[in-house]
């Protein structure tokens, strides 16, 4: 497994929806299969270690009509997509049915055939795993009732927010999944974790994800942490006789996993710095949303001091600056500022995680209920910047080299500048790259000294991000420290020979 593997997320709905698959909307739409190997090995040359299929799991007509059509999510559609029609409503991909492949996006035998043409590229397919509830509708709220969290209907008329009731269960009611910071999500019913038989039963609808895909990306994952369980429904559970358990659900599930599938990988959604115990439990990566929040909102400094952490962590953090989630990094950012992001979540430790979309430049956050995204012109600055950047990420240095975070000093008494670059180096064998990134809206200067053990006295730099080329003096760059200059929202990608 590369140590600084590309993610790219892929909204498969939206996607098979899109102009360039289904350009008469009156037909059938493209289905999984449909897609050109050309797409794929289109990824394959930009690098791209993973797809992830986001949102390929049957959900529930039923609970579209009942929640998806609330004022705040029509004020989003119409924010989204000014043309919206009732059809494009298609609910949220995190309300599943049950854990079967929608049947408008592939079959079994289907989604094999991708995820083998993906492997024949180096790609492994990454699905969802959604842990914490399942839909409102789902077939297994009629089958099983007792996997999910139950309360009185008392509590019920009390709360219809947080909990709803069930027609074939009519002396219960239930609850909404929650996050306990937020209103609950109307559209799903909340999974009981200090129930041994809920365990088992998603250990094995994981065990089924895992018969169709390489690695799952766990919603939310921090939620079924027994701590966090037990403080967000700790009431309910305790007077319905639950109490927590000696062991935690993530490690019991990864364990089972990977014993039948060692190389399977894990990525967590986590936030409220939980992301470490996750890791510890198992989790192969873990959201660094934290990192995201820094470069929307914080000076250089504390950007370079997120790096300091643990080599281990930093490795198993993924970074990114846009998902399903977030808003759109250049509707965040800016085009130039969001370039420059782009090379430092690019050029550090972790895994690199893109968004379909991202290197185009749009500019729209789709909401997840909507099948259909607005048409928007490619920012050419922005599709040049990713593809030139990707290009040089899929050297081996950045798999297989040791990283190194770089101290950036002034480089005359008066410039403080320095404190605006932020630095690091790749080296493999006898091969370093040296990334500088000006992350502020003036021009900036630095110092940054090097190792330069075994390299001649003159120094060749090629900067691969510019497509230039310097000459310097070895005994500088070590003893005064390489001199920089750059332009606001500019880098340097110095390889160094």
């Amino acid at each position: 497994m590369h140590k600084h593997p590309v993610l790219y997320e892929i909204n498969t709905r939206v996607f098979l929806n899109s102009p360039f698959y289904n350009p008469n909307p009156d037909k059938p739409k493209a289905r999984l299969i449909d897609v050109p190997l050309s797409f794929w090995e289109s990824l394959s040359r930009l690098g791209v270690d993973h797809v992830w299929l986001m949102g390929i799991w049957k959900t529930s007509p039923a609970v579209i009509r009942h929640c998806c059509f609330q004022e705040g999510l029509i004020n989003s559609y119409n924010r989204a997509l000014k043309d919206w029609r009732d059809e494009d409503v298609i609910g949220s991909p995190y309300s599943i049915y049950e854990y079967k492949l929608n049947p408008d996006i592939a079959t079994e035998a289907e989604l094999q055939k991708v995820r083998s043409a993906l492997r024949e590229l180096g790609i492994s397919l990454i699905l969802d795993f959604v842990a914490n509830h399942l839909s409102a509708d789902s077939v297994y709220l009629r089958e099983y009732p007792g996997l999910f969290i139950q309360c009185t209907n008392e509590l019920y008329s009390s709360d219809t927010h947080s909990f709803f009731s069930h027609p074939l269960h009519p002396a219960i009611s239930f609850a909404h999944g929650r996050d306990p910071f937020f209103p609950a999500w109307t559209d799903t019913a909340q999974l009981n974790y200090f129930n041994p038989e809920t365990r088992l039963f998603m250990i094995e609808q994981l065990r089924y994800a895992a018969s169709l895909c390489d690695g799952v990306r766990c919603d939310m994952a921090m939620l079924n942490l027994n701590n966090v369980f037990q403080n967000t429904w700790g009431g309910i559970l305790s007077e319905n006789n639950f109490h927590k358990p000696e062991t935690e659900f993530w490690s019991d599930a990864i364990s089972a996993i990977k014993v039948a599938h060692p190389d399977f990988t894990f990525i967590a959604e986590a936030y409220w710095g939980l992301e470490w115990q996750l890791q510890k439990l198992g989790f192969n990566y873990t959201y660094d949303k934290l990192f995201l929040d820094l470069l929307k909102n914080a000076p250089p400094e504390s950007i370079r001091a997120h790096l300091y952490a643990e080599t281990e962590y930093q490795n198993k953090s993924a970074r990114f600056i846009e998902n399903h989630d977030e808003e759109r990094a250049i509707a965040s950012l800016g085009k130039e500022r969001s370039i420059a992001a782009a090379v430092i979540i690019g050029t550090v430790p972790g895994m690199c995680f893109f968004h379909d979309g991202q290197f185009s430049g749009k500019k729209i956050k789709l909401p997840l209920q909507l099948g259909r995204e607005p048409i928007e012109k490619p920012v050419p600055i922005v599709h040049k910047a990713y593809h030139r950047l990707l290009e040089i990420l899929n050297q081996d240095i950045f798999h297989r080299g040791e990283w190194e975070l770089l101290i950036t000093s002034s480089s005359w008494e008066t410039n403080f500048t320095y404190n605006n670059l932020l630095a690091w180096q790749w080296q493999l064998e006898k091969k370093k790259i040296l990334v500088v990134v000006n992350y502020s809206p003036a021009p900036a200067q630095c110092r940054i000294k090097l190792v330069l053990a075994g390299f001649g006295e003159i120094i060749e730099l090629t900067d691969l991000w510019h497509n230039e080329k310097y000459l310097r003096s070895a005994e500088e760059a070590q003893n005064q420290g390489l001199f920089i200059d750059l332009k606001a929202w500019d880098c340097h990608i110095l390889e160094i020979v």
